[in-house]
């Protein structure tokens, strides 16, 4: 049996998507009250991407390396 949903609750959300809300149509089409752009600008200031932070990680692993044998080779 589906849970059923509180019709008078609403959820708690960040005060610059307040009023913002999604669903589906008869088409199975996805409608939100919000232009995806200012959308996509809310999630990209407000959510790290986890596959740029890997970028990120492996960026700064390969230098600390490249400093490590730097260091080597001065002594």
């Amino acid at each position: 049996m589906g849970r059923k949903m509180n019709a008078g609750h609403m959820p708690k959300v960040n005060q610059e998507l307040e009023g913002f809300h999604v669903g589906i149509n008869q088409f199975g089409e996805i409608t939100t009250s919000y232009d995806i752009d200012k959308l996509n600008v809310f999630l990209d200031k407000n959510v790290e991407d986890k596959k740029f932070r890997e970028v990120e990680d492996l960026h700064r692993n390969i230098e600390s390396s490249d400093n490590q044998a730097e260091e080597e080779t001065l002594f």
